[in-house]
């Protein structure tokens, strides 16, 4: 697919683990052409873990896109409007972001983003990663299953003998579940053994 001329909103919840997974990814979208404009929950804003600091990721997310984070509601409101964006992309999209979006909440940039875009009739894809998308948010991804203009990045089980409900999306087919997405097709097959399976 041709990026040229397409804009990409490319939404980070906090799933901090899959970050270094995920900045690849926006990497190749700049690489094809796309512009990207980058979009946070307020977690990457403000919490440090073992997996990196929140300046770090805010600098990487910047340098590799060349534009300003869109990380408050206030911010993310124009993007319905303004129908910037060809895609949305949540890659991470944890449980948390995930159940809200599933029950129409609106409580983060992020959801904002998904809001708003679907509001215009474009395509959201998700790339879940989640602990209980076996458990609880299983009924919270069904329902976003059969939800119009919305996707999902391959998923599977990433440790189903010591996590048994986690799921977690192929982070490196992000982009072709969006040029999937753009074509109104989910990419298959959806539900996927995961390259670290047993691990």
């Amino acid at each position: 697919m041709n990026w040229q001329g397409k804009t990409v909103g490319y939404a980070l919840s906090g799933s901090h683990c899959t970050f270094a997974e995920v900045m690849p990814q926006i990497q190749r979208f700049i690489d094809a052409g796309a512009g990207v404009v980058p979009i946070v929950t307020s977690t990457i804003m403000t919490t440090d873990t073992r997996f990196g600091t929140s300046e770090e990721w805010q600098r990487q997310l910047k340098a590799i896109t060349g534009n300003e984070i869109i990380s408050t509601i206030l911010q993310a409101e124009p993007l319905g409007p303004s129908k910037l964006l060809d895609v949305l992309v949540i890659a991470p999209c944890t449980g948390n972001t995930t159940s809200k979006l599933a029950n129409a909440m609106t409580d983060s940039a992020v959801l904002m983003a998904a809001k708003a875009q679907m509001r215009n009739g474009r395509p959201v894809v998700l790339a879940i990663s989640t602990n209980d998308g076996l458990g609880l948010n299983a009924a919270n991804i069904a329902k976003l299953l059969v939800t119009k203009n919305i996707y999902f990045v391959p998923f599977g089980q990433d440790n189903p003998q010591q996590k048994p409900n986690s799921l977690v999306a192929r982070m490196d087919l992000v982009v072709e579940a969006c040029e999937a997405a753009i074509a109104g097709q989910q990419l298959q097959p959806m539900v996927i053994e995961r390259f670290n399976y047993g691990s």
